[in-house]
């Protein structure tokens, strides 16, 4: 295991073992807004976001939680560490698009954007926040179902995050792909992504990546890689998973609620709604 490994699982270990001690009422923090875990945010990241210089090479990965990317956060407080970091440096972020560094865009760094689709994203999200310490907890689903779909959970609105970024979406910087594209094909999705960053795999190179970072290997090594985060971070990793927890009430909501937002926008027709969010 890297010292880099090690260092963000004492890290998310931290993180967890802080929150257990805390009051359920002190375990969010409120930025321009949006709610954010305070074992991972703070006013002060906040303030070093303002000012992180972002490099041309750097790389950056953007999602809504439970999107099927890694949780960790962009920026922290200490800011001379990030700048000490050789090239090429990895972020990844849940944070609100808005909210990102200028110099991100300034300097044309290529942004990778996973998404997933609503109903599973809620489902997964669910489960992920009963199970973390650093967030608050929901004694139901019908509960966390009308803070998803109202955006009053943390990190904010799904609707919000993918209305932002549905802005830059012909930005030549920034690739979107799907969840639920990854999970169809793999190893196309891997040759996608890797021509995007401006690497060239062969075949067996694609499909290695694309078996090591499938959900079921990750879930087997997840506590090597994420201690015991691992064991919340990895559920199922399925698509339509949201048909079990969904009344027919909350689909015709979930659905008035794409429609009103996403519908006829071009993420709103990448996430494929029609394909995957409806029973």
């Amino acid at each position: 295991m890297t010292t880099a490994r090690k260092k963000i699982i004492e890290r998310l270990d931290q993180a967890m073992a802080a929150a257990e001690k805390m009051d359920p009422g002190d375990l969010l923090c409120s930025y321009k807004g949006v709610w954010y875990p305070v074992t991972h945010c703070s006013a002060e990241t906040f303030k070093a976001l303002e000012s992180f210089e972002a490099r041309s090479d750097d790389v950056l990965l953007v999602g809504y939680p439970k999107s099927g990317e890694y949780i960790v956060f962009f920026a922290s407080s200490k800011n001379s560490r990030i700048k000490k970091l050789s090239s090429r440096r990895v972020f990844a972020t849940h944070v609100f698009p808005p909210m990102l560094p200028t110099s991100i865009f300034k300097n044309n760094v290529k942004i990778l954007v996973l998404i997933r689709n609503p109903k599973d994203t809620a489902v997964s999200y669910f489960h992920f926040s009963n199970s973390m310490p650093s967030l608050p907890s929901f004694k139901t689903w019908d509960e966390f179902f009308n803070a998803f779909l109202n955006g009053k959970v943390s990190w904010g609105s799904y609707f919000d995050h993918i209305i932002e970024c549905n802005k830059h979406f012909d930005d030549g910087n920034i690739m979107f792909i799907t969840y639920e594209e990854l999970k169809e094909n793999p190893n196309l999705g891997v040759k996608k992504i890797a021509e995007f960053f401006g690497f060239s795999l062969t075949d067996e190179e694609s499909q290695t990546v694309a078996d090591r970072s499938s959900f079921q290997t990750m879930k087997e090594n997840s506590h090597k890689t994420h201690g015991a985060f691992g064991n919340i971070l990895f559920r199922k990793g399925s698509v339509s998973d949201w048909k079990n927890p969904f009344t027919e009430a909350q689909n015709q909501e979930m659905d008035k609620k794409f429609e009103a937002s996403l519908a006829g926008t071009k993420l709103g027709a990448k996430i494929k709604y029609g394909v995957y969010c409806k029973a």
